[in-house]
């Protein structure tokens, strides 16, 4: 018989029985950032479940005004940890996006739009040699398709951006493992500072790091944006590439979530998919490897105050809070500071700034002002995507501020002990 007409096909389409897990209660509404803003039924997580289940249903078709409200999603899953019913909204989301980038015509400018950035952001050679160019973009803002991108422009000077760690850094006193630091794509390009930063101070608490130049990306930026086959390609070239170590140390909270979903990105892939079970039970945000051991290394006095923010993908994605907190409360002097409305989104969110500049720009600032009330001297950002947005909405609001990775904070530590 043939395929019932509908608007989504039998290619990973979103499982009715995680649909099926939402009862509507309405505890995910105050935590969306995209209900925050407007209110609107189809623009919270249950509305967009809603959307899900009627793709499934024969005769359905995938419109404009469906898809819209699907875009309109930042995938930050809020939603996922205020839900009492335990929704996978993160799985979801995923193979829903999938199903929106095969089926629907999006248009000719979308298109475009989208191929540039994956031909990109996921290749940190050809990034790497745009970061220099990045801040002549901030003085045309005011030119379309443009104004995303000059939020990208970084502070980091590009001698630091483009600092990469030892291929290998031994270990400091008796070796706890081998662990291998993901590079990444985005980290690696306009971050390779922190980076350098996660390796010594991975080594002086004991870790051989190996810093190997594979992989390019683990597919991030494409498996959040519904891209679904190249990043299937993109993981499974990152678990051949890093499987063979005790741990995967990441320092980009995005790719930290995306190697964790590996078991649900290759489920259907049997070759594969018991590869990337035992791979997904290595990974560690770098702040989370560290905090699962006592310090070794002495830290030496970091008289400042800092405002933590909390990236979507580290704390709603992978459950990780405690352990940044505990790492910068252990460095003597430093005083942390929590802002308000610390789950809110600050609108980054992989390549959402970019298709979606207006929504992202008005969550920027919102978070931009939340952490600026906290009287702070700077801003510790678990991830480079968050990173970007913050500086560059603290720029906008007249009142730049200092973003860095925990991991550069607990580095400047231990440096001026030693």
């Amino acid at each position: 018989m043939p395929e019932p007409s509908r608007a989504f096909d039998d290619v990973r389409p979103p499982e009715p029985e995680l649909l099926d897990a939402c009862v509507h209660c309405g505890f995910c509404l105050p935590t969306c950032p995209t209900y925050v803003l407007w209110g609107e039924e189809m623009d919270s997580p249950r509305g967009r479940i809603a959307l899900m289940k009627q793709g499934l249903e024969e005769g359905s078709v995938l419109d404009d005004e469906t898809v819209l409200h699907l875009d309109r999603c930042l995938g930050c899953m809020a939603c996922v940890t205020a839900c009492p019913s335990g929704v996978q909204y993160d799985r979801l989301i995923e193979d829903t996006r999938a199903q929106v980038e095969r089926r629907h015509d999006r248009s000719r400018r979308e298109r475009l739009q989208r191929r540039a950035v994956f031909a990109l952001f996921p290749h940190p050679r050809r990034l790497r040699a745009l970061v220099p160019f990045l801040p002549l973009a901030r003085l045309a803002r005011r030119v379309p398709g443009l104004r995303g991108l000059a939020a990208l422009a970084p502070d980091t000077p590009v001698r630091e951006a483009r600092e990469r760690p030892p291929a290998l850094t031994p270990a400091r006193g008796e070796r706890r493992g081998r662990v291998a630091l993901l590079q990444g794509c985005v980290q690696r390009a306009m971050f390779g500072h922190v980076n350098t930063a996660a390796a010594r101070v991975l080594a002086a608490e004991g870790w051989e790091v190996h810093a190997p130049e594979a992989p390019r990306c683990c597919g991030a930026l494409q498996l959040h944006a519904g891209d679904a086959d190249p990043a299937r390609d993109l993981a499974r070239a990152t678990i051949a590439a890093l499987e063979d170590f005790d741990a995967v140390a990441v320092t980009a909270a995005g790719c930290g979530s995306a190697m964790r979903d590996y078991p649900h990105v290759l489920r259907d892939d049997p070759a594969w998919a018991p590869r990337a079970e035992a791979f997904a039970a290595r990974v560690r945000d770098v702040t989370e490897l560290l905090a699962e051991g006592e310090p070794r290394a002495a830290r030496g006095p970091l008289p400042l105050a800092v405002a933590y923010h909390d990236a979507c993908h580290l704390a709603h994605a992978q459950g990780v809070r405690a352990a940044p907190r505990t790492l910068l409360r252990g460095l003597p002097g430093l005083e942390l500071r929590e802002p308000a409305e610390a789950d809110l989104c600050c609108g980054s969110a992989g390549i959402y700034n970019l298709v979606q500049p207006a929504a992202a720009d008005e969550l920027g600032a919102r978070k931009a002002q939340a952490l600026l009330a906290t009287g702070a001297d700077a801003v510790a950002a678990g991830n480079p995507g968050c990173a970007l947005q913050i500086a560059a909405q603290l720029r906008a609001a007249g009142r730049p501020l200092p973003v860095v990775h925990p991991i550069e904070l607990v580095d400047r530590s231990i440096r001026s002990a030693s």
